[in-house]
């Protein structure tokens, strides 16, 4: 893996937060495609994005694809994601002529429920998210300098101090937000334009969209983000700062 002590120490010295809070404020006044040609041409190949097939994702991944048709694009597949979401990957992948690299957890559905009984997700989502989506994200970007994400401001009040350009502080690399300052509004503008495209399932109401236990429609009036983990006060699955993540649960 590339990320030895020494890369990390020096890689975090290069990035110290001057450096960062620079960055990010000339990259701020720039649009997202500006700010991923800039990340391609500062990480290269150490730079990753991240794609959950959710409208924000599937505008980054054409965006990226104009400018690196090889550009690492990787997804977590939970074993419990919606049919739309797949499909999803697979007409993206022919849209934008790119393919996806499929990252999975340690443990298998069954293996989970041998270890920590069945259906995790009802009474631990926290400690279900963290074996299916956190530890397979820190394996997988152990092996990366950067990161892009399709998080912006508006979604979520744990997401309003969001900058283009970041300090992964758990994970321990650059994370890079071209939609940060982005409304839904735009996103959507720009999914139209190029004919993109898009899980269906935001057509019935799923603003975002995660794993079938864990998301459901949301009503009219209702926050974004309100039609996940909605029996539980949890905003957030643990990728991202904020929400109810247990970050330091080991699994």
């Amino acid at each position: 893996m590339k990320q030895n002590n020494e890369w990390y120490k020096n890689e975090k010295k290069k990035w110290n937060e001057e450096r960062i809070h620079k960055v990010a404020s000339t990259l701020s006044e720039k649009n997202p495609d500006a700010i991923i040609q800039w990340a391609v041409q500062e990480f290269g190949s150490g730079l990753a994005l991240a794609c959950s097939f959710g409208f924000e994702d599937v505008s980054l991944v054409h965006r990226i694809s104009c400018v690196n048709k090889q550009a690492r694009i990787f997804y977590l597949d939970t074993d419990l994601l919606f049919k739309e979401t797949y499909e999803t990957r697979d007409r993206l992948a022919e849209a934008c002529g790119v393919s996806f690299i499929r990252v999975t957890p340690a443990y298998t559905l069954a293996k989970q429920a041998q270890l920590w009984g069945e259906e995790l997700w009802k009474r631990e989502p926290d400690q279900c998210c963290m074996i299916r989506k956190v530890e397979p994200l820190r394996r997988y970007l152990a092996s990366c300098s950067a990161w892009i994400t399709g998080i912006r401001r508006d979604q979520a009040p744990s997401r309003a101090q969001t900058e283009v350009v970041e300090w992964d502080r758990q994970f321990g690399l650059v994370k890079v937000n071209p939609l940060a300052y982005h409304s839904a509004k735009d996103v959507w503008e720009y999914i139209h334009q190029h004919r993109i495209p898009y899980n269906p399932l935001h057509e019935k109401n799923y603003p975002s969209i995660g794993c079938i236990p864990c998301t459901r429609s949301v009503k009219k009036g209702e926050d974004p983000r309100a039609g996940r983990w909605s029996s539980f006060g949890k905003t957030e699955c643990g990728l991202h700062p904020g929400g109810r993540a247990n970050r330091n649960k080991k699994v």
